[in-house]
């Protein structure tokens, strides 16, 4: 066939057109590396002020929980027929949390810092040192001996990787604050923004680090000590300052590592209701199962609590009472290795790579108790527990922080006092109008009892007689245990005994999570929930920490398609 050679110049020609008009469209689009997606600008250089960080690291001990929709409540044995799980469908978003339990070994390593930065030999810090001590006499029994877990559990290094329990809701909370600092400021001393080995040196209560005063007031930190507190990576930065002629100094911009550097990870914390239910369960290894309704029972794959593998058959996959008297199988076949709690990691992790998500110790999560979860209002990241707090600015303008004088601390039930504040962190006040104002979100600090506990609520509210209404507090009418210090300076405890209290509900009791070594198969459900007052601790109760996943959902780069 004959081409008009006119005709192929001119094909040829628009071809060549075609690919140079394609080459500087993608060009363009993903030209410089760096350059901004919205304006072209190359925004990782010093002008444009911003750096285009990669994934967020996981922090240590942490695993990735890709985050997605679940049946929350969902139980499969239900011969309790509580009202309190009914079934409703939630989504939680990515995050990170513990591998294991927090073990005595890490939390050993919380109490030695506690008494080298706030020594219990001096008056003003003894509470502090004492509050965060686990109570080991939870062990005991009025019939039976366990001197040995009161004596040894805690400190003996045989016990080192076991569970810690003795911990109540606060000291766990208390002690994810703690965490927050201490890895950050190793990644600080890591990447040179602290003098190195920063983290061991003699550091005193005035002079400690603290995440969110570095963030908001650097200078401030360990005391306002320059010679810790580098300015820019490994003080580089304060190279590129500028001597005007009336020898005055400008330093650049941006010496400090801030939230927008991306360096620092977002705060160690109990994980939510929702999020334990939602890892605990770990669906995303049943595909084949329809995730929509719950229908797995166990962390594991199946019905039963026992390995059908070949090497492993008959034995248990959890830590767990299998009976009355039977807390570990028979001498010689001890089928779940235990009697009381065991070392973690001794039972397979579930798919999404945590382990001892079932038995072994129940555990602390962060929400407040309520009989319902109120899915009508919300099905994104469900938690019953927010109380909204901001930085309390001084007269000067410049955010307050906590000092040896202004330390606050909290008197529990049981008289014992627990810090909640340390000298080198900011002062924290409730949000105002100035925040609430005109708001459709939230309109309060404390939202515990939203649309809960209102006063007709209460099966003492009188209708029409507002009178008798003004001492209904709310629907809870739980005991009001007191105690006070009398003019001797002695701690006078009363306890509520009186017989017109309905409930143990209220303000202070928080939800724990799966079945422990003291529990029967049935609480093992991921999906079975139950209360205990914040400030109590038990010998079957203790936590892990969990971490807000910042960024996309998945660590994948690539969507997969179907």
């Amino acid at each position: 066939m004959k081409v008009n050679k006119s005709n192929f110049l001119q094909l040829v020609l628009s071809l060549m057109i075609i690919i140079s008009v394609s080459s500087c469209s993608k060009k363009s689009s993903s030209s410089r590396k760096g350059s901004s997606q919205a304006t072209g600008w190359n925004v990782n250089n010093k002008k444009g002020g911003f750096k285009q960080a990669g994934e967020q690291e996981a922090g240590p001990g942490l695993v990735f929980v890709e985050g997605g929709t679940f049946t929350m409540g969902k139980v499969q044995d239900d011969v309790m027929h509580d009202w309190n799980n009914s079934p409703n469908q939630q989504h939680v978003q990515s995050f990170y949390m513990d591998e294991t339990e927090v073990t005595n070994f890490m939390y050993l390593e919380y109490l030695q810092w506690l008494k080298n930065v706030f020594p219990p030999t001096e008056e003003n810090y003894r509470a502090i040192y004492e509050g965060a001590l686990p109570d080991t006499l939870v062990w005991r029994n009025r019939l039976g001996y366990s001197e040995n877990m009161t004596n040894n559990y805690l400190r003996h290094p045989a016990y080192s990787n076991y569970p810690v329990v003795g911990v109540n809701w606060i000291q766990a909370n208390e002690f994810s604050k703690w965490r927050t600092d201490r890895v950050n400021e190793a990644l600080l001393e890591r990447n040179g923004y602290l003098k190195k080995d920063a983290k061991t040196l003699d550091v005193t209560a005035e002079n400690s680090f603290n995440t969110e005063t570095y963030l908001n007031a650097p200078t401030e930190t360990y005391g306002g000590d320059d010679k810790i507190v580098l300015k820019g990576r490994k003080g580089s930065a304060a190279k590129g300052s500028k001597t005007t002629k009336d020898g005055k100094v400008i330093e650049p911009k941006n010496i400090y590592v801030q939230r927008s550097s991306g360096l620092l990870l977002p705060e160690y914390r109990l994980p939510t209701e929702s999020e334990w239910e939602y890892a605990a369960a770990a669906d995303v290894g049943q595909r084949e199962y329809n995730i929509y309704k719950g229908q797995k029972k166990y962390p594991w794959s199946g019905q039963y609590t026992r390995s059908n593998k070949r090497t492993t058959r008959g034995d248990q996959l959890a830590n767990f009472k299998q009976g009355n008297g039977d807390y570990g199988g028979l001498a010689g076949w001890s089928d779940d290795g235990a009697d009381i709690t065991n070392e973690v990691k001794k039972y397979p992790a579930n798919d999404f790579g945590l382990y001892d998500m079932a038995g072994n110790v129940a555990e602390w999560v962060a929400d407040v108790y309520r009989p319902i979860v109120d899915n009508e209002f919300n099905d994104f990241n469900y938690f019953r527990g927010n109380q909204y707090t901001k930085n309390k600015i001084g007269k000067d303008g410049k955010a307050e922080i906590v000092t040896k004088a202004t330390m606050k601390y909290d008197t529990l039930s049981n008289g014992k006092l627990i810090a909640r504040s340390f000298p080198g962190q900011l002062v924290q006040v409730p949000v105002d109008e100035n925040e609430t104002y005109l708001r459709q979100n939230f309109d309060r600090s404390n939202n515990l009892n939203y649309r809960d506990g209102d006063q007709q609520s209460s099966k003492d509210f009188k209708f029409g007689s507002s009178e008798s209404n003004k001492d209904i507090k709310n629907m809870y009418n739980s005991p009001k245990h007191n105690v006070t210090i009398d003019s001797l300076g002695k701690m006078v405890r009363k306890f509520d005994k009186s017989n017109k209290r309905t409930t143990l509900v209220n303000d202070n009791v928080r939800v724990y999570k799966g079945g422990s070594w003291k529990d029967r198969a049935y609480w093992l459900d991921p999906a079975q929930r139950r209360y205990f007052p914040q400030d109590m601790a038990t010998d079957y109760i203790g936590f892990r920490c969990a971490m807000s996943r910042v960024g996309s959902k998945s660590q994948n780069k690539k969507r997969p398609r179907n």
